[in-house]
C-alpha cells in the first residue's frame, strides 16, 4: 500500500469478482489497491459448487487461495477497510475510508457485492446459506429428491416451483400468507405434485443451520431438508449510486457489456451487477473487467 500515490485501478471489494480483476491487472502491470471490508454474503455457506476445480470447497479457503496467488503480484496491494465516500476529480478518484485513510486513482472498480435483507422469520438467518438457499444451480444437487420447500408467492413463486422440480419431485410452496397464484396456475401446481401452504412462517426449527421442521404461525409443522428463498437485497456499497451510477429495475449497479457504469471511469463486476450469484460468474466478470480496464488506460495513456 502506497500513500500520497495515484494508483492505475482501486478495487473495492476483494472476495471473488475483485480478485480476479486485480489478479488481470498485476499481470498486466498495473498499480492496484483493493480495498476490503471482510463480509462477504456467502460467508455463513459451508461448501461452494459449480465452479470447476473448486466443486465442494469451502468459499473461505477458495478466497484465501485466490489472495495469496494475487498478492504475489508485486504492483498488487491491499487494504482491510469499508470505503465509505468516493469523489470524482481532474485526475480521477479520491477514496475515502472509515479509519480516515483516502487513496486516489484513474479508474474504480465495484466488486462490492450485494446486502440481503433477510425475514423476521426465527431461524432463518442461522439457516441462510446452509439449508435455506437461493440457488439450485449452486446447491441443489446436494438435497436432490429431497423434502424442500420454496418461500415465494405470485409469478415467482409459480415459476420457482417449476424449477425447483427439477431437482425434486417432493415440494412445497409456502405463500407465507394470502396466495395470489391464479386459479389455473395452482391447479398447474398441484397435478405436478407441488402441495401449496398458504399460512404465515412462524419459525424453522433447526440444528445447527440445517433446518428439519417448518412452523407456521397456526402451529403446524412441515418436515424439509431444504428450503429454496430470494429474499430482497440491497447493494452492499451504496457510494457507485453515489457517484451517480445507474442501477437497473433489480437494485443492480447497471452495466454494459463491458462492465462499465454510465460514469466514465467507474466499472463494476460480481454479484452487484447480476441476479446470477455464483462463485464462477464473479471470477468471469471480475477477470474480463480487469483487462477492459487495462485497454482502457492504454488508449487514454496514447491519446496523450
Amino acid at each position: 500500500m502506497k500513500d500520497n500515490y495515484t494508483y492505475d485501478v482501486i478495487i473495492i471489494g476483494g472476495s471473488y469478482s475483485g480478485l480476479s480483476a486485480a489478479m488481470s491487472l498485476g499481470r498486466a502491470l498495473r498499480e492496484v489497491l483493493v480495498i476490503d471490508s471482510g463480509l462477504p454474503c456467502n460467508r455463513q455457506t459451508p461448501h461452494s459448487h459449480n465452479f470447476i476445480t473448486q466443486d465442494g470447497e469451502k468459499p473461505a479457503v477458495i478466497s484465501a487461495k485466490a489472495k495469496l496467488q494475487v498478492d504475489l503480484y508485486k504492483t498488487i496491494h491491499f487494504f482491510n477497510g469499508l470505503v465509505v465516500k468516493a469523489i470524482k476529480n481532474e485526475n480521477g478518484f479520491e477514496v475515502f475510508t472509515e479509519s480516515g485513510k483516502t487513496f486516489n486513482s484513474r479508474k474504480i472498480l465495484f466488486a462490492s457485492g450485494v446486502k440481503d435483507l433477510l425475514p423476521e422469520i426465527k431461524g432463518f438467518a442461522d439457516c441462510w446459506g446452509i439449508s435455506v438457499l437461493h440457488c439450485p444451480y449452486c446447491h441443489g444437487y446436494e438435497v436432490k429428491n429431497e423434502k424442500t420447500a420454496i418461500i415465494a408467492n405470485g409469478e415467482m413463486g409459480f415459476e420457482y416451483a417449476k424449477l425447483i422440480s427439477n431437482w425434486t419431485k417432493d415440494l412445497r410452496l409456502c405463500t407465507n400468507g394470502k396466495s395470489e397464484l391464479t386459479l389455473e396456475k395452482i391447479k398447474t401446481l398441484e397435478n405436478h405434485g407441488v402441495q401449496i401452504f398458504e399460512d404465515e412462517i412462524e419459525s424453522f426449527e433447526h440444528q445447527g443451520g440445517y433446518i428439519q421442521n417448518i412452523v407456521f404461525k397456526n402451529q403446524q409443522k412441515v418436515e424439509v431438508k431444504a428450503v429454496y428463498a430470494k429474499p430482497p437485497f440491497e447493494q452492499h456499497c451504496p457510494i457507485p449510486e453515489a457517484l451517480g451510477c445507474e442501477l437497473n429495475e433489480q437494485s443492480l449497479v447497471k452495466v454494459d457489456a463491458m462492465q462499465k457504469t454510465n460514469v466514465a471511469g467507474v466499472f463494476a463486476s460480481g454479484d452487484c451487477t447480476t441476479p446470477m450469484r455464483s462463485v464462477a460468474i464473479a471470477v468471469s466478470t471480475g477477470s474480463f473487467a480487469g483487462a477492459v480496464i487495462n485497454k482502457e488506460l492504454i488508449d487514454e495513456d496514447y491519446a496523450k
